[in-house]
């Protein structure tokens, strides 16, 4: 019997989030918002979902901020 499984990170767009300077770049703009998440997958169904936070994305440089 062959078994196909995976672990992975998923991250989901929620949206532009709030107008930030980013600590980083130093630049004013809208963040992107989004969920990330780990997630377990037995025949690329997801079974478990862990470590699961929303964050907001400076746009031009990448960092990311807890919201």
């Amino acid at each position: 019997m062959i078994f196909f499984f995976g672990f992975g990170s998923k991250q989901k767009d929620l949206g532009p989030g709030s107008t930030r300077t980013c600590p980083r770049c130093s630049n004013t703009t809208v963040w992107a918002r989004v969920k990330r998440y780990r997630q377990f997958t037995v025949f690329f169904v997801p079974l478990l979902r862990w470590k699961r936070e929303q964050l907001e994305i400076c746009t031009i440089c990448g960092t990311a901020v807890a919201v």
